[in-house]
């Protein structure tokens, strides 16, 4: 699966939220500066050639829906980042995260409790 840009990413969230939108739709819920209509445009259809998103005709214009799943694409990026920057180890990072965010020992606990519940 192909890495997205901030931009993109932004859009992707967007039509996961919305789960399809025309390009007005996307602008509507985006956050003031709103962007140009041709530049979200452009970024839908750079979305559509990394096969994220695909559209569908609806009268004159066109509604995109996400191809790719939220979750997929979490998980994916997740990897990456633990691979990248923790060696692939979920317990360096675990072990940063504590440390740079002064987690105590019951944020810990919550997290197991977490992981426990979904292993039952």
């Amino acid at each position: 699966m192909k890495q997205l840009t901030k931009a993109e990413e932004e859009i992707m969230h967007i039509l996961w939220d919305l789960r399809e939108a025309n390009v007005a739709g996307i602008i509507e819920v985006m956050p003031e500066p709103k962007p140009a209509y041709n530049t979200v445009s452009t970024i839908v259809r750079i979305l559509e050639t990394k096969e994220f998103v695909d559209h569908r005709k609806k009268g004159k214009g066109y509604i995109y829906f996400p191809l790719v799943e939220k979750e997929a694409y979490s998980n994916q990026s997740m990897n990456k980042l633990i691979n990248n920057y923790f060696n692939g180890s979920f317990k360096s990072m675990l072990s940063f995260f504590m440390k740079k965010n002064e987690m105590d020992t019951k944020d810990l606990e919550a997290i197991l409790k977490e992981i426990n519940k979904k292993d039952s």
